[in-house]
């Protein structure tokens, strides 16, 4: 990688010299591992280094791009050659141009985005803690089976080019551990776990606090009943309502919106929820796992309002879209980076005791959401909540809601999203929710 940061320049020089009316060349070095962990033997054991080169070449306003993973200079000259060739035979695409040049400057050290203890970790302290993790959680009477415990780490380093001027990288790290369990009782089997996912490998959560929530998760659940089909108060987990705002934050992307492929399409500066819903996405977030110096496109990355009380601020912008759209790019070609629902006062037990009679949606499952109408729907279990109180497990239900109705009718927001994850939303309670079960 050290070879080719100093020869990009002439790469670079080499494209243009030889008809590219731009050139972009970007490096993404990887180096992953990830065990997974059954009944206290290694079911699977990945170990993967690479170095992917991608080239991007504009000739004339004519796109064509290629990949490799031999790095010699010879084989790298020979790409640039050939896909300068089959730029010249493409059609052309003006919006397809490189990002206009703006900074190569970047506070690397304050992102707190790579951790260098992540290289250093043993293979057989990764493997024990996957093992340690299934051993406490079958050490419970009440877990049937493991479905596998893992523990993984990614480190990343980029680094890109181009004849507009940029030319910058950094460096990434993750580690993560979690478990999925299974418990039973005389008629039906129930499955959940958890997972701790950070930047930093002494930031993880520790295995028994991993353990402990993985167990009650899916114990809770032991004993669900089917209920009859009826419109409830429905209060999401964090980990649902992330997958909410996700569909969200899919519908404000540009490609959607110019597409209008999405609920949203048209919404810029309009209400379309709570005045108490903020949503900003803050790439600059020290130690987040969406953080980020630069997008995709070489453009730097700002925080970013999305939504304010209620109102739509900004799409997700790239470069080519916010061209299509007569807009700016705000540096997403990446897509979200630490997307952050702002959080209420309240705690989730507190929006369960004010719930006379509703559901809490635990865990859901399938896909079941349409951007273009905004509809969601999909199976799932959850508790039921009768005058403030959670009084049975629940499961064989769907839950059916429209993505602007929901944003429309939730009635809090409550104070506890995770922040190991690049959705952080909190609980959140929402009136009027159909739900299908018997």
């Amino acid at each position: 990688m050290n070879n080719f940061k100093d020869n990009i320049e002439k790469f670079i020089d080499f494209a243009q010299k030889n008809g590219a009316s731009q050139s972009q060349l970007s490096l993404l070095y990887s180096d992953d591992f990830s065990v997974t962990i059954r009944n206290s033997e290694i079911e699977e054991f990945n170990k993967s280094i690479s170095n992917v080169l991608t080239i991007k070449i504009n000739v004339d306003d004519k796109i064509a791009t290629a990949s490799t993973s031999d790095l010699r200079p010879s084989t790298i000259d020979k790409l640039i050659l050939s896909t300068i060739q089959r730029a010249k035979h493409s059609q052309p695409d003006p919006f397809s141009r490189l990002a206009d040049f703006i900074t190569n400057d970047f506070d690397l050290d304050k992102l707190q985005i790579y951790d260098p203890e992540i290289e250093t970790i043993s293979i057989d302290e990764k493997i024990q803690k996957a093992m340690q993790l299934e051993h406490i959680c079958l050490s419970d009477p009440r877990i049937s089976l493991s479905d596998g415990s893992f523990f993984s780490t990614s480190i990343s380093k980029v680094f890109v080019g181009n004849s507009n001027g940029f030319l910058s990288g950094f460096r990434s790290s993750s580690a993560a551990v979690g478990i999925h369990l299974h418990t039973k009782d005389d008629i039906n089997s129930y499955e959940d776990g958890w997972y701790d996912n950070t930047v930093f490998y002494n930031d993880l959560m520790p295995i028994e606090q991993i353990a402990e929530i993985a167990i009650n998760r899916s114990t809770r659940l032991i004993g669900a009943r089917k209920i009859k089909s009826q419109v409830l108060d429905v209060i999401f987990e964090p980990s649902i309502a992330s997958s909410i705002f996700g569909m969200l934050s899919a519908c404000l992307s540009g490609g959607m919106i110019y597409m209008n492929r999405s609920c949203l399409a048209g919404k810029l500066d309009e209400k379309i929820a709570i005045d108490q819903l903020t949503i900003n996405d803050i790439p600059n977030s020290p130690k987040g796992i969406g953080s980020i110096p630069f997008d995709a496109d070489c453009v730097p990355v700002e925080p970013l309002q999305v939504i304010e009380n209620g109102v739509v601020k900004n799409y997700l912008l790239d470069t080519y879209y916010a061209r299509k759209l007569n807009m700016k790019s705000n540096g997403r070609a990446s897509g979200i980076t630490n997307f952050i629902i702002k959080p209420g006062t309240q705690s989730q037990d507190d929006l369960i005791r004010s719930t006379t009679k509703g559901i809490l949606i635990t865990s859901a499952i399938g896909q079941g959401t349409n951007p273009t109408t905004g509809d969601i729907s999909k199976g799932a279990f959850g508790l039921m909540i009768e005058n403030g109180e959670i009084t049975y497990p629940v499961f064989e239900i769907t839950y059916s809601v429209n993505l602007l109705n929901l944003l429309q009718n939730i009635v809090a927001i409550a104070n506890n999203p995770l922040k190991n994850r690049n959705i952080q939303a909190p609980s959140i309670k929402v009136k009027d929710v159909s739900i299908s079960g018997l």
